[in-house]
């Protein structure tokens, strides 16, 4: 759901949109399985993306690193045209290698971490 969410995780931060998808303020993605958002407030982790433009290309990132195993939240600051910051909430430690395949199936470059 656009705008609104039911857990008390970050909101994606989307500041500019494309012929696509229009800037709309706040996104929530929805957590990929149910944990205790306390429990994954500790594990979280950050990756730099680049290439990544508007709200679409949050998305589509969004849904590719939602779909691997242990995580449960992902909350992206976009920097159009720049290096974009991605945390990722999940119920055990993340693999970068992990994190790095599903950012390039998406379409876009992993730049490391934060």
């Amino acid at each position: 759901m656009c705008g609104t969410s039911s857990h008390n995780l970050p909101l994606i931060q989307v500041s500019s949109g494309c012929a696509c998808c229009s800037p709309q303020g706040n996104r929530a993605v929805e957590p990929a399985v149910a944990v205790d958002t306390a429990d994954i407030r500790h594990r979280s982790t950050q990756f730099k993306v680049t290439g990544m433009t508007c709200g679409h290309c949050v998305a589509g990132v969004s849904e590719k690193l939602g779909k691997l195993e242990g995580i449960a939240d992902v909350a992206v600051d976009l920097v159009p045209d720049g290096v974009s910051t991605v945390t990722v909430y999940g119920t055990e430690n993340i693999s970068p290698d992990a994190v790095r395949a599903a950012v390039s199936e998406a379409g876009y470059e992993f730049a490391g971490t934060v």
